[in-house]
This record gives structure tokens, sequence and C-alpha cells, in this order.
């Protein structure tokens, strides 16, 4: 018997992925919104990226730091999308145990390296609105490519604990995972370990990491409207404001999903399994999708230049 518990305390050769539990029957028609929802996301990234490459006045560092968002946001939605519709179409559950932890470094790593963009771009706003004659001269085009290595270094560096701690643990017979890809917290409870560390660990890059990052962001934008409300006229107000809409919009659709879908995992255990996991896909794949449209609507120069593209095409 001993024997047996020590044979079985190993880790995997692979898992094996659900899907949405208790839904599999409706595998195919789900896939029909997450494969749209992906398509959008691939679209509307690679659109802004070929707009603002192709367009030398938008060269400036928001529009760099919109390229950063669009970049990680492809690779976020892609490192589950594909395995995701392979078990909607094509029952394909099995996934390597390396594959699984990969999976779960990357999505998390891009999830915290796009939180850091968020901030740098806040930064951007407040520099260029609090004070706008220094604007060009400290975000200059080094300052720049140095503030999108560190974001995705901070990425990198807190999110590997988490590998480094799941390769650790022992693992069950058990080794279904009721989910569509490797989120943390779904790998961590099929060991047969106190893998409290783990789930500590994952509170504190939430509340640490992502915490800092939204008080950050509160802090500046407090700074912004405060510079805003001191301007002369109404007229001048609202066109300042309005060059801070389209980056609201897209840090509430990042951070509402990001935070409920992490505290949902971990503190709403009366909620259904199926719920739990249509957050954690909509945490991935909303924002991705969403954020291309939020800046094609609300930012003149990108929507401007996108109908000249139309435009060019139609004549």
């Amino acid at each position: 018997m001993s024997e047996s518990n020590t044979t079985d305390l190993t880790n995997p050769s692979t898992f094996i992925l659900l899907g949405i539990p208790g839904l599999e029957a409706a595998h195919v028609w789900i896939s029909i919104p997450f494969c749209t929802m992906y398509t959008i996301a691939l679209l509307g990234n690679f659109t802004i990226l070929f707009i603002v490459k192709m367009e030398r006045s938008l060269h400036v560092p928001m529009y760099y730091f919109l390229c950063m968002l669009a970049i990680t946001d492809l690779a976020l939605c892609t490192s589950i999308l594909p395995k995701t519709l392979s078990i909607f179409w094509f029952n394909s559950r099995e996934i390597h145990f390396s594959a699984c932890l990969a999976q779960m470094y990357f999505l998390h790593c891009f999830a915290v390296t796009e939180s850091g963009i968020f901030v740098a771009m806040a930064l951007d706003r407040y520099v260029a609105i609090c004070d706008p004659l220094r604007h060009s001269t400290i975000l200059t085009n080094p300052t720049v490519a140095k503030i999108g290595l560190a974001m995705v270094l901070r990425g990198g560096v807190f999110v590997m604990p988490y590998v480094l701690l799941a390769r650790r643990w022992p693992y069950c017979n058990n080794k279904i995972i009721p989910h569509t890809h490797c989120e943390h917290m779904a790998v961590v409870k099929l060991a047969c370990a106190d893998t409290h560390s783990s789930s500590y660990y994952g509170l504190f890059v939430v509340f640490s990491v992502i915490g800092l990052d939204v008080l950050f962001i509160t802090v500046s934008y407090a700074q912004i409207l405060r510079a805003i409300f001191s301007l002369p006229t109404k007229c001048v107000r609202m066109k300042t404001f309005g060059t801070c809409v389209s980056h609201l919009c897209a840090i509430l659709a990042f951070y509402i999903s990001a935070l409920f879908s992490s505290l949902t995992y971990r503190f709403g255990h009366n909620v259904a399994v199926y719920f739990h996991v249509f957050i954690a896909n909509a945490y991935l794949l909303v924002p991705p999708m969403l954020n291309p449209i939020i800046y094609g609507v609300r930012t003149k120069q990108i929507r401007d230049r996108l109908l000249q593209l139309f435009f060019q095409k139609g004549t």
C-alpha cells in the first residue's frame, strides 16, 4: 500500500483538460463566441500595430505603449485559445505536464506584463497632461523601451515561482483539470500536499503587484483629473479628458475581470465550476478583444488612419 502511494505521488506525464465541466455537450456551440472573440482580437491588435507602424505621426510614447499592449494581448489570448479550441472541436484533452506548466507561465506572465503596461500608459497620460512641456524630454524613445523591457522582466520574474512550486508538488492519480487551460490554482489543487505556499504566493502577486499597479494608476488619474478640472474652459476640459477615456475603459475591462476571476477561484466555493471557467476565459479573452476596439473608436488619429486605408482601397 505504501509502495502504491509512493508511486502515485509523482509528477504526471500528462493532465486531462475537461474544457467547461457540465457543458461538454455544448462545446461546439460555445466555441463559436470564443473563436469570434479570438478572431476579433487578432484582427484588431494586428490592425493597431500596422497603423502605428505606417503612420509616422503616431511614433510617440502613447502609441508605442499601445503597440506593447497589442503585442501582449495577442500573446495572452494565443497562450490559451488554440488548445481550448482543440478541446471544443476535436476533444483533444491531453496536455503534457511540461506544456501545462509552460502555458501556466506564459498566460500569467503576460497578464502581469499587461498590468504593467497599463501603469506605463497612465504615466504617459500623467506627464502629457500635468507636465506637457517636459513630456518629450522625460519619455524619450530609449526610456519607453526600457519601461517596456522592465514590465516584461517583472512579469517573468514574479510568475516564475508559480511554475517552480507547481513542479515541486507531488500529484496523485487525479490528473483531471476542470478547466480549458492550465490556470495556476486549477493545477495546484490537484497536488497531494499542503499547497498553501502556492496559494499565498498567488495572493501576494495579486495584491502586491497588481494591487500596487492599480494604486499607482488611481493616484495618477486623481492628479490628471485635478489638472483637467483646473483648465480654463469646459471645451478644453472635455477635449483633454477625451484623451484619457479609452485608457480608462481598457483599464476597467482588464482589472475588473482579472480581480473577479482570481477571487472567485479562491473564495467562491459555492460558485458553479463552469462559471469559474467562463470568468477565467473572459479575463483572458475580453480585454484583448475590446482594447483595439476601444482605442480604435476613441482615438482620432487611429480612426482617421483606418478610414483613410478603407477609402483608398475603395477607390
